[in-house]
C-alpha cells in the first residue's frame, strides 16, 4: 500500500537549519511530482513547495523561495526540504504529498523555538 512517511522534525533555535525527509513507498514515484506543505498551530494548510517528477524543477512561494529547497532522490524514493535561517514563524507540521492521486503522509512536526 501508499505510504509517506516524513522524518526530521524536531526543536531547533532560530538561525539554525533543518533537513526533512519523505520515504516513499506503494506507488512508482519517480513518475509522480511531490510536493511539501505545512500546517502551524490554528493555522490553515499553507503549500512550502513543489517539485517534478524528475527533479528538475521546483516551485516555492515567494516569501520562502532562498530559504527553502526542495529536492528528490528516485533512486531512494525520497524526498528532501532543505530548510535554513528558521524563523519562530516556520513552527508547523510539515507534510509531503504527491500532486496526482494525492497522498499524503502523517508530518512531522518542526519547532523553532
Amino acid at each position: 500500500h501508499v505510504q509517506l512517511v516524513e522524518s526530521g522534525g524536531r526543536v531547533v533555535q532560530p538561525g539554525e537549519s533543518l533537513n526533512l525527509s519523505c520515504a516513499a513507498s506503494g506507488f512508482v514515484f519517480n513518475t509522480y511530482g511531490m510536493k511539501w506543505s505545512r500546517q502551524a498551530p490554528g493555522k490553515e494548510l499553507e503549500w512550502v513547495a513543489t517539485i517534478d517528477a524528475r527533479g528538475s524543477t521546483t516551485y516555492y512561494p515567494p516569501r520562502l523561495e532562498g530559504r527553502f529547497t526542495i529536492s528528490r532522490d528516485n533512486a531512494k524514493n525520497t524526498l528532501y526540504l532543505q530548510m535554513n535561517s528558521l524563523k519562530t514563524e516556520d513552527t508547523a507540521v510539515y507534510y509531503c504529498a504527491s500532486l496526482e492521486a494525492n497522498y499524503w503522509g502523517q508530518g512531522t512536526q518542526v519547532t523553532v523555538s
